[in-house]
């Protein structure tokens, strides 16, 4: 397999579980998308039309600053990008990551976590973000996997 990288932005914990157990299966370098500011529990309630979640998502042009830059992706053939579904795609903060990159003739393999949604149009509205990446719909890591089923799909894409 060629050389990989799990990068992944995690709010509350799910997705960072996912993206370790991934990273651990693969044998993968991994990376943690973080915020400059982190969100707090307030931010994060979707039912709050003010809270900071439902403020950036309803914003298109919304790109939350990185706490750094310190990912290399220009390192790896192979990006598995991970987030949590906020209403109904990634969050705006997965854009920033991708327009801060130059992810040209790479290959960005997305994986979600959600209570109830799937990845619907997710990699047909990320691509512009990264033009010259080979943008890949991926899956949902929801709920229990097994470390050996996630390697068959990594070996499988």
């Amino acid at each position: 397999m060629s050389k990989s990288l799990v990068a992944y932005f995690s709010a509350s914990g799910t997705t960072k579980r996912a993206a370790e157990k991934l990273a651990a299966a693969i044998g993968s370098d991994l990376y943690e998308i973080k915020p400059a500011v982190p969100y707090t529990s307030q931010d994060l309630d979707w039912q709050d039309k003010h809270s900071r979640s439902s403020v950036e998502m309803n914003d298109p042009s919304s790109r939350p600053e990185l706490a750094d830059h310190n990912a290399s992706p220009g390192d790896y053939d192979r990006i598995f990008l991970g987030f949590p579904i906020w209403w109904y795609t990634a969050p705006h903060i997965i854009r920033t990551f991708l327009e801060n990159y130059d992810f040209t003739g790479k290959s960005v393999v997305l994986f979600a976590t959600s209570g109830g949604s799937g990845l619907g149009r997710t990699a047909k509205e990320l691509i512009s973000s990264c033009p010259g990446a080979k943008m890949e719909a991926g899956r949902m890591l929801n709920g229990s996997i097994s470390e050996s089923e996630l390697k068959q799909w990594a070996e499988s894409l």
